[in-house]
């Protein structure tokens, strides 16, 4: 049960920050995108995002989906994957 509640704390501590909640709320369609693209879609920078989106994965709310070679470098690719039903009808995307 230990592991359940630090996840939830990680979680709950993740989703206070609104540009983290944004970005979920993007992605709640289960398309997989990288956060270059939603740091274009949300009109912020590409650092930020992807700081932020390190955060979600860490907590478990995206996964890597794949990634690819783009200019020499490589871009990762995120999906949803939050399953806490607390946490989608916190965000507004919960099915009650």
């Amino acid at each position: 049960m230990a592991g359940i509640e630090h996840t939830n704390h990680l979680l709950l501590a993740a989703l206070r920050h609104p540009l983290r909640r944004r970005i979920l709320r993007l992605m709640v369609d289960g398309e997989a995108l990288s956060p270059s693209q939603l740091a274009e879609t949300l009109n912020e920078s590409l650092s930020s995002v992807s700081y932020h989106v390190r955060v979600l994965a860490e907590c478990g709310a995206l996964v890597s989906a794949g990634e690819k070679p783009v200019r020499g470098a490589t871009q990762h690719f995120y999906r949803w994957a939050l399953e806490a039903d607390w946490a989608k009808t916190m965000l507004g995307e919960s099915d009650e």
